[in-house]
């Protein structure tokens, strides 16, 4: 095989290019047989591996600098950079990650995970570059469903000063997980009936190349001024209006063909686009039929397509998106709102339903926010629905647009907490820190399915912005007997019991049922807690408690500073101090990829570690009780 020539970052370079081919399709089944065991990204994957093979073979590693923006279809590029054995553990604990890691690799250039971030990267490479008089490529790969995220035109407008060499790869599918929408979609939908173009631009450079003396000189005056050969066939091209130079659109399974034009890019003396046309899973037929089935994808079977693993019971995302849509039918003021992932979100039962109601903005989730801002002011109740690591991106919306103006803006954050393989760039465990330090914003979390349906339907009722954060997988459907209404602020005594109240939110409510039951096996016989609201605290339930119990123990799965127990710590010094509170939640630190209870063992989550925390501070109490009588 062609492939196991590649044992180490440039082997490439030793292989004929008219084995590129057979290379490409050896490596499309490698990923094809490998992704079908682990799981991982695939469609994405599958798209660019003739685009990698090719800039490849332009570029020289580590010292050249490739940026993949999201960096979820970096998986060629690990394999021609020597990683092909690792994997078998791809997206495993402590295995290959399935996104850029410079950890993990010098020919990682940056930590990717998030859109639409690649040009800002890449023009600090380049001006770093500059700066110390060095000489290397700088390339960001970045999509067109990445190209609807505002940061990418900020990155764009002020590459448009450079006046060296910067590389900037359009990969086109006409996909971001889902189909594209908006303006820059048909922007480039258009682009794509313009072919013909790359083939007439080559030409009219090549004969004006030919003039005796200065036809390289007048070919390199068009290049770097805004009348550039682009403008003299198509007039008004944004790319160039914007200064940069435009190469494309070329066929991104056509290596020739790209190897040609990223040599002619690197002779630009500036910023220069080139638009790469990629088929989101191609090659494998399921995959390129259905791609946002298989942009992650669990193992499943390669002849069919079909999924190993068979889901048993609704999950988290199945209950919000029956309980929206039955919302919808009640209330007409329903609105939803996603940044490109109706599928992910459970949004598009809804969008089905109701297609005037729903808004899908692409990966924009700055715009999502204030564009809800702005509904909620039209009279309309606007359901946000945003996974919890990608609303980190849109801080500042909702503390200025949303809160500061106190809108009814719901907020139905998905995959909060631990969300495992997808490693420390989707970990969902910061959102209750950063949303419970606004103003105005209520902050909940329902302990099972039965609950999120209330909580969703309470925030309709309520007149102000709230935020609902459940996890990826299973819907828990334990302690279904406890079905005390959903009231703003109010928590929920499950177990009463003495000394210590275990009060847990949300998804720990399920881990800390198995940390009580293990506490009543060894005597103990604490209250148990669903604090469902980390904002507004209940206070009431807390000084209740204060009563009868000597220690307080929250658990949480989100960041422990600014979090749950931080907020009951602090109320109970001021208010109890003679109550001791220990906070179990996540450390100052990134979680990094792995199953989930394999992290929450490791991170001291489990229902082992909470129930062996609580042992351990009860005994200590107990001494400290014996030391004063």
């Amino acid at each position: 095989m062609i492939l196991d020539k590649i044992k180490k970052p440039n082997d490439i370079h030793k292989i004929a290019l008219a084995e590129f081919p057979q290379l490409a399709e050896e490596i499309r089944n490698f990923l094809v047989e490998s992704v079908s065991k682990t799981g991982g990204h695939l469609a994405s994957n599958l798209g660019v591996i003739e685009l990698t093979l090719a800039l490849h073979n332009i570029l020289n590693f580590p010292e050249d600098k490739l940026i993949w923006d999201v960096g979820h279809q970096a998986y060629t590029h690990k394999i021609l950079t020597g990683r092909k054995d690792e994997f078998q553990n791809l997206r495993m604990e402590g295995g290959l990650s399935g996104f850029p890691k410079r950890k993990e690799s010098d020919c990682d250039a940056f930590d990717t995970g998030h859109s639409s971030n690649s040009i800002s990267a890449g023009l600090g490479y380049v001006r770093a570059r500059d700066i110390q008089g060095q000489k290397h490529s700088v390339v960001a790969v970045i999509g067109d469903g990445a190209l609807t995220g505002g940061m990418a035109y900020e990155a764009l407008n002020n590459a448009a000063e450079l006046d060296t060499n910067f590389i900037i790869i359009l990969n086109d599918n006409n996909m971001s997980i889902s189909q594209n929408v908006g303006g820059m979609s048909m922007y480039l939908s258009a682009l794509r009936t313009a072919e013909a173009y790359t083939g007439v631009k080559l030409n009219v450079t090549k004969t004006l190349k030919k003039i005796p003396k200065v036809g390289t000189a007048i070919v390199d005056t068009m290049r770097k001024t805004k009348s550039s050969i682009k403008q003299l066939i198509i007039p008004g091209m944004l790319f160039e209006n914007m200064g940069l130079t435009y190469l494309g659109p070329v066929n991104g399974h056509n290596m020739r063909q790209m190897m040609k034009l990223f040599n002619e890019a690197k002779r630009v003396e500036g910023p220069v686009i080139v638009h790469v046309l990629t088929e989101k899973g191609h090659g494998y037929i399921p995959a390129s039929s259905q791609p946002a089935r298989f942009h992650g994808t669990g193992p499943f079977d390669i002849q069919t397509g079909k999924f190993l693993e068979k889901k048993s019971a609704p999950n988290y995302t199945d209950v919000f998106s029956q309980t929206i849509c039955n919302l919808g039918k009640e209330n007409k003021k329903v609105v939803a709102i996603t940044a490109a992932m109706p599928e992910g979100t459970g949004l598009t039962a809804f969008g089905n339903m109701f297609p005037e109601r729903f808004f899908d903005v692409g990966i924009a989730e700055e715009h999502a926010v204030t564009f809800a801002a702005g509904l909620a002011l039209g009279g309309m109740i606007p359901v946000v629905a945003i996974y919890s690591s990608f609303l980190q991106r849109a801080v500042d919306q909702i503390l200025h647009d949303v809160c500061m103006q106190n809108l009814h803006v719901i907020f139905a954050i998905d995959r909060a907490g631990l969300v495992g393989a997808d490693g420390e760039t989707h970990q969902g465990c910061f959102d209750l820190s950063y949303l419970s330090m606004i103003p105005n914003m209520v902050v909940m979390a329902p302990k099972n399915g039965w609950e999120l349906q209330e909580m969703l339907k309470e925030a309709v009722k309520y007149n102000g912005p709230c935020a609902i954060r459940y996890p990826k997988g299973t819907a828990y459907a334990g302690l279904a007997e406890f079905q005390e209404p959903v009231c703003i602020g109010k928590g929920e005594i499950l177990y009463k019991g003495e000394d210590v109240a275990v009060l847990s939110m949300g998804s720990m409510t399920a881990v800390c049922k198995e940390a009580y039951d293990e506490l009543i096996k060894w005597g103990l016989n604490p209250t148990f807690v669903n604090a469902r609201f980390v904002k507004p605290i209940d206070t009431e339930l807390l000084d209740q408690l204060a009563k009868k119990h000597r220690v307080f123990v929250t658990v949480e799965e989100n960041v422990k500073s600014g979090g749950f127990g931080e907020h009951v710590a602090a109320y109970m010094e001021a208010c109890h101090p003679e109550i001791r509170v220990l906070n179990i939640a996540i450390g100052d630190r990134f979680v990094e990829q792995g199953k989930i209870e394999s992290l929450r063992a490791k991170i001291g989550l489990s229902s082992m570690e909470i129930a062996e925390a609580i042992q351990s501070a009860m005994e200590e109490e107990n001494r400290k009780k014996r030391g004063t009588e």
